[in-house]
């Protein structure tokens, strides 16, 4: 670990362990969760200095987030889909993600606000996110075209994939999967090991107990092996999807789902990179200080630079 990676540690090793009760009202979640990432997302932006517009593609409200005072690739674009249990931190988590590889890799990035829980269930993220991969296909080549997200948005981009396929619509050059997997999150060895080593997120629950629902009952009586919830389990769709960077860290609850979702595709055909940070947890990158996570945005903008042709 770096010397800034070691110092964060021991400052999270001091912060309480137990997790406040999930506030009830969604409308004071999202505010209180803004408000606590207020001061990432302006040193995010103070670091990567971007230019931000709100849009609508194909009917779905988007932000478009391009490089300050530089060139970028018109033609070339990256769908964002943002981090939050499909619940919560659009406001935030879409510029903590989009923000350091548009202003380093002089990309547009098309971050999508997707309907979520508690007013939406599955698959209605998936839906918009289709709805603006089709309205960009109008101006470009598939080939042009990468899709990424961290933690929820990183599921979401294997569930797009997965969806893309089974409704006859060519995929994207590149996918990134990042602090997630192709199957169920907090699933695995490691979010039993994440729970008691990073403690962000509490460890399952036992056999026989309700476990924590962190999405708000987005995949309410879902079938949570279903091949576009969680394509990782089916080989003959892993097979259409295109090369794949997967990043997670070895103290983040993802780890098992990221790991599994590489060896899978794999097994399928596809070319599939898997970087685990040493001592990182889950979504290390929305920490810009870290030198760990200047390595991730370099390596990110590296895979779609010699993806998207």
């Amino acid at each position: 670990m770096s010397p800034e990676a070691r110092e964060f540690q021991k400052l999270r090793a001091k912060m309480p362990r137990e997790r406040p009760a999930m506030e009830p009202d969604i409308t004071k979640s999202r505010k209180g969760l803004a408000a606590r990432l207020a001061p990432q997302v302006a040193l995010m932006l103070e670091s990567y200095p971007v230019d931000v517009a709100e849009d609508t593609l194909g009917g779905v409200p988007v932000r478009v987030v391009t490089p300050r005072d530089r060139e970028f690739d018109a033609d070339r674009v990256l769908i964002n889909l943002h981090g939050g249990a499909f619940s919560v931190c659009w406001d935030s988590c879409s510029l903590l993600e989009s923000a350091p590889v548009a202003a380093l890799g002089g990309y547009r990035v098309v971050s999508v606000n997707y309907r979520m829980a508690p007013e939406a269930t599955h698959p209605a993220a998936v839906e918009d996110v289709a709805a603006v991969y089709r309205e960009l296909l109008k101006g470009r080549d598939a080939s042009r075209i990468g899709i990424s997200g961290c933690s929820a948005g990183g599921a979401l981009t294997a569930q797009t994939a997965s969806w893309l396929s089974h409704h006859d619509l060519p995929q994207p050059g590149a996918i990134g999967i990042f602090g997630a997997g192709g199957t169920r999150m907090r699933s695995g060895d490691s979010a039993y090991l994440a729970a008691y080593i990073d403690g962000t997120f509490p460890p399952p629950s036992k056999p026989g107990e309700p476990d924590l629902d962190m999405t708000r009952g987005y995949f309410a009586g879902k079938d949570m092996k279903d091949p576009i919830i969680s394509p990782a389990h089916h080989l003959e769709v892993l097979e259409s999807f295109p090369p794949t960077l997967i990043i997670t860290g070895t103290r983040a609850m993802d780890m098992s789902p990221a790991v599994y979702t590489n060896s899978q595709l794999i097994k399928a055909g596809v070319r599939s990179t898997l970087i685990v940070a040493e001592g990182m947890g889950h979504c290390y990158f929305y920490m810009p200080h870290l030198p760990e996570s200047r390595d991730a945005y370099a390596a990110i903008i590296d895979f779609f630079e010699r993806n998207l042709r």
